[in-house]
């Protein structure tokens, strides 16, 4: 019987060309303790390699669950972007995979559907308030969507500075296509 909390090692944002947008690594006092902290990945050097690792085993899209180097990790690919949530190798893959779906899904809500490296840059706090909602210090707080972004405030926007470029039709249009694939593999 596990009577641990269901957590994570690392959660990392990287480009489409491998680049670290943003990493944080979590190494909980009681899960240290256990001998279950992020282990071998102290040091930035170590990071990165893992990292460049990650994103060679990864950068194709079509995948969610990957056991790399001995850590279990889920992705999420964006236009741009992929999302990781790193967990021990006896780590529950479906919690990882619900509470990455959970942020990635709050995040399009409030980021209005814009997951796109300069959006989220624009947006960091946002980005990391609704990280600090889904994760605290390595534990998985929530895995539902709509209560993590309802937690994350957000300024009105004026609706004069509404903007409509190739980048908003872009994503429209990969919206509309992942629905088709999704509707069309029900059937």
């Amino acid at each position: 019987m596990n009577l641990t909390l269901y957590s994570i090692n690392a959660f990392i944002l990287l480009d489409s060309e491998g680049h670290r947008v943003l990493a944080k690594y979590y190494r909980p006092k009681a899960l240290e303790a256990m001998g279950m902290g992020a282990g071998d990945l102290n040091t930035l050097k170590d990071q990165k390699a893992f990292e460049k690792g990650l994103w060679q085993k990864t950068k194709k899209a079509g995948g969610e669950i990957i056991l790399y180097d001995g850590k279990l990790a889920v992705y999420k690919h964006s236009l741009d972007l992929i999302f990781y949530f790193i967990g021990g190798a006896s780590e529950n893959e479906l919690i990882l995979a619900s509470a990455l779906n959970a942020f990635v899904d709050a995040l399009s809500l409030l980021l209005r559907n814009q997951l796109e490296k300069p959006a989220v840059l624009e947006n960091l706090d946002v980005f990391l308030l609704c990280l600090d909602e889904t994760i605290d210090d390595g534990i998985i707080m929530d895995t539902d969507s709509t209560a993590i972004a309802s937690r994350v405030s957000r300024p009105r926007p004026d609706t004069t500075d509404i903007v409509i470029n190739e980048q908003t039709i872009m994503n429209a249009y990969q919206t509309v296509k992942e629905r088709m694939v999704q509707r069309i593999g029900q059937f």
